[in-house]
């Protein structure tokens, strides 16, 4: 989508383009009619006027209110100061200058906001409520949990809930970045922002609109801003000494060197001075430093949201470019966090695909984790009659009979299981017999192993895992995905405690956890990334960094956009820093007239905010 003008920098571009032609005629005019220089000179003013009345404005109502030394306050007396000295072509031609390096700026400002605000679209402002009445439209806010609401094709979900009727493919790239609908029907959960692409659904909403996932994330966003870097923050502090200071130093460089020239009986030459007094301040115009590093950081913090990725402050940019160590939760995080079958062993001479077909109908009605993966692996499904007489053992399993057959799936008494055994194991009897095993693991994320390869290439020195889980499955996923250090059998505050002995080894250290049971580590953590936690309050309460989906890839991205973000900044301040120094002390020398001034000022400007506009651009 192409970046469209607002209203003002149309205005403004109107009053640059009318100025730039009304000067282009005063110039014209000078040459054409040499005795008659009050023309041109007027209609040079014109264009002064024109392009600069605002600033006049600014820097007059600053005064007023007592917040003189501003950059409106340092051309108006600059530019005032060359027409006080007739140098009025150099006058308009600064505060022209000046104005286009304003319009590229709040392009560029207007640019980065633009992948920021667009997340304002994702909170819906009405919402289909159902009523005995029929479906009635209403504010998200009016909409109580519990409460059924309709959501047609093409709307956004107003509110987090579960889908009780229909079946639809959902969008969900303005949350998490990832471009593939998926599909969801009847007990699914949906959560508010995601775009209802194919059929209609209601949906029982299941928190109020203020708590809701999409209202969650524009709150994270907004607040993200005010959070500053430390570059953000030493410019914060420079331009507040610094322009009373250099404001000193022009009031300086036009009097003293006349006076001393006066008292020891030499010429004072004021016109000299005063010119390159005003040179001086239209160089010092702190502008490229106060605006560029700024945006650079929200730049980041744009080209984050946008893929998939929130970030609370640009404090927490500037930790993950520094991160020297990473730490990893095992469940959820390097691992599917969802029991798979990973292995299925015949006893006694009976198909696995048989093993398999009991096991599954004799779990058709359990909720335990590995019943619903042993189902899950099973292609066929019983038919009426196929399974009776269900009944669970507490603690050990489940019996039912299956195709007229007794079946039993879970622990057995007479054969124990190893429980060196990764993942779990479960024995499935049949009429008293062991037939054979199934194994049940945690799976690991395809893209574990090539995340933590990227982070080590950006520069991730040491990576570990810590788990609450066995020792045996916890190094199966360490040996998989390649960490330098794993510790095993840890209870939350445990995973406190390793942290922390981690954080004096390496500094700064991020911690990726699926944000639920490690709330407490993702808080002490330099760093603290929640995966996978969209819509987890205690993910984005304790997290610094939200990665909206399960891709642990967007964790490498998030350490690039961090460092690039960084860079532009550092880059921004050095040269902006460097070419004014340069060009004030050849002003201050009488080497560097008015236009090596508009240069400095505009030129800089204009190059350092075009730079900051790169952080959006990271792929």
């Amino acid at each position: 989508m192409k970046y469209k003008f607002t209203k003002k920098q149309k205005r403004l571009l109107i009053r640059i383009i009318v100025s730039a032609a009304v000067f282009a005629v005063g110039i014209g005019s000078l040459f054409l009619f040499p005795s008659f220089p009050w023309i041109g000179r007027g209609i040079l003013i014109a264009s002064y006027l024109v392009a600069g009345y605002d600033v006049l404005r600014k820097a007059a109502l600053g005064v007023v209110r007592g917040r003189i030394f501003d950059e409106n306050f340092l051309m108006a007396v600059a530019s005032l100061g060359a027409m006080a000295l007739t140098e009025f072509s150099e006058a308009a031609a600064v505060m022209i200058f000046y104005q286009t390096g304003e319009l590229f700026q709040s392009v560029a400002v207007g640019k980065s906001r633009k992948s920021v605000a667009a997340l304002t679209e994702i909170r819906p402002d009405t919402a289909n409520l159902v009523g005995n009445d029929g479906v009635t439209e209403v504010d998200p806010e009016d909409v109580s949990v519990g409460s059924v609401i309709a959501v047609y094709p093409g709307e956004r979900i107003p509110l987090d809930g579960e889908i009780i009727e229909g079946r639809t493919t959902l969008d969900a790239a303005a949350l998490t970045g990832e471009a593939i609908p998926v599909e969801a029907g009847e007990g699914d959960s949906v959560v508010s922002g995601c775009v209802n692409v194919t059929g209609a659904i209601k949906v029982r909403t299941t928190k109020e609109f203020t708590e809701s996932t999409a209202t969650r994330i524009l709150e994270l966003v907004e607040d993200s801003t005010s959070r500053k870097s430390r570059p953000e923050a030493f410019i914060t502090r420079f331009a507040k000494y610094y322009t009373p200071a250099v404001c000193g130093t022009a009031l300086a460089l036009a009097l003293i060197p006349p006076l001393a020239s006066l008292i020891f009986g030499g010429e004072p030459a004021w016109r000299e001075w005063i010119s390159r007094a005003l040179t001086f301040l239209v160089v010092s115009c702190p502008c490229a430093l106060v605006l560029s590093v700024p945006m650079a950081f929200f730049g980041g913090i744009g080209c984050a949201s946008k893929n998939g990725i929130l970030v609370k402050g640009a404090n927490y940019l500037e930790l993950l470019a520094k991160a020297g160590g990473a730490v990893f939760d095992k469940t959820g995080t390097l691992t599917e966090g969802k029991f798979r079958v990973s292995r299925v062993e015949s006893l006694c001479g009976l198909g696995e695909e048989d093993i398999i077909k009991y096991a599954a109908f004799a779990e058709s009605v359990s909720t335990h984790p590995v019943g619903v993966c042993i189902r899950e692996a099973c292609p066929d499904k019983p038919a009426a009659g196929d399974v009776m007489e269900i009944s669970e053992i507490p603690g050990r399993g489940v019996e039912a009979t299956v195709l007229g057959r007794r079946v039993f799936v879970g622990k057995s008494e007479n054969a124990p299981l190893s429980q060196s055994t990764p993942g779990v194991t479960v024995s499935v009897l049949i009429d008293g017999k062991e037939e054979g095993r199934i194994t049940a693991s945690d799976t690991v994320k395809e893209s574990a192993k090539d995340a933590l390869a990227a982070l080590r290439s950006l520069g991730v020195k040491k990576t570990y895992m810590l788990t609450g889980d066995r020792e045996n499955s916890a190094r199966l996923v360490a040996d998989a995905v390649g960490v330098d250090g794993m510790r095993a059998g840890l209870l939350p505050a445990d995973k406190v405690g390793e942290l922390e002995k981690i954080m004096k080894e390496s500094s700064p250290v991020l911690y990726a956890g699926d944000g639920i049971n490690d709330a407490p580590v993702l808080a002490r953590a330099d760093v603290g990334v929640a995966m996978g936690a969209l819509g987890s309050d205690a993910a984005i309460e304790a997290a610094d960094v939200v990665i909206m989906d399960d891709d642990m890839k967007r964790l490498p991205l998030a350490v690039r956009i961090a460092r690039k973000t960084v860079r532009i900044a550092k880059e921004n301040i050095v040269f902006s820093l460097a070419v004014k120094a340069a060009c004030l002390i050849l002003g201050a020398l009488g080497i560097a007239g008015m236009w090596v001034a508009i240069f400095a000022d505009v030129g800089v400007m204009i190059l350092a905010v075009l730079n900051s506009a790169r952080a959006l651009r990271i792929k």
